[in-house]
């Protein structure tokens, strides 16, 4: 009888398991440095997780140090997992267009090059297609006076950079940043 129990209680416990990370999605953003942009969407309702890296590039295994250079064809961006039941894709967009200037070609306050350029990567035909439509409502909005210029490409690799730029903000509260959380409404 004892056996049973566990044994029950193991499904059960899976079943749960298996049932919250139904919900669990992944995107990978970027909009120039990753350190500022990082600590904005952690706070996001709905965000599980975070990492920052590098994704867009031909160089594997990427590091900042070679990132930094401007030739790798990599952008500094952000691995999220959000809970997709509490947060939408769509929903993290519109946040995303708030926290960085998508107008921009390269640049995001002093950073310039490739390496800071707006993107979204996208893993699927739906994300791409809500991508390319918050697009349309965010320049539609007027809130940009100039159009969106965030690239929407096929995501193909994430490479993690080093441990000292994790959660980079939250360890160095001082720490350079060229984000912040704009009162745009793009539903307007």
């Amino acid at each position: 009888m004892k056996k049973l129990f566990i044994i029950l209680m193991l499904m059960a416990n899976q079943i749960h398991s298996n049932t919250e990370n139904q919900g669990s999605q992944v995107a990978y953003l970027s909009g120039g440095c990753y350190w500022g942009l990082e600590e904005l969407i952690r706070l996001i309702p709905g965000v599980l997780q975070t990492k920052v890296g590098f994704s867009g590039g031909h160089i594997k295994n990427a590091s900042y140090k070679e990132v930094s250079r401007g030739d790798t064809g990599h952008a500094e961006s952000i691995k999220i997992e959000f809970n997709s039941k509490k947060l939408t894709y769509e929903d993290l967009l519109f946040h995303f267009f708030t926290m960085h200037d998508p107008t921009t070609l390269n640049q995001q306050g002093n950073d310039k090059g490739t390496q800071y350029r707006s993107s979204i990567f996208y893993t699927n035909e739906e994300q791409k297609n809500i991508a390319h439509q918050t697009i349309d409502l965010v320049n539609k909005s007027k809130e940009w006076v100039n159009p969106v210029i965030t690239e929407v490409i096929a995501f193909s690799n994430f490479y993690p950079a080093e441990e000292a730029h994790q959660k980079y903000i939250l360890k160095n509260p001082d720490g350079y940043s060229c984000h912040f959380v704009r009162k745009f409404d793009f539903t307007k």
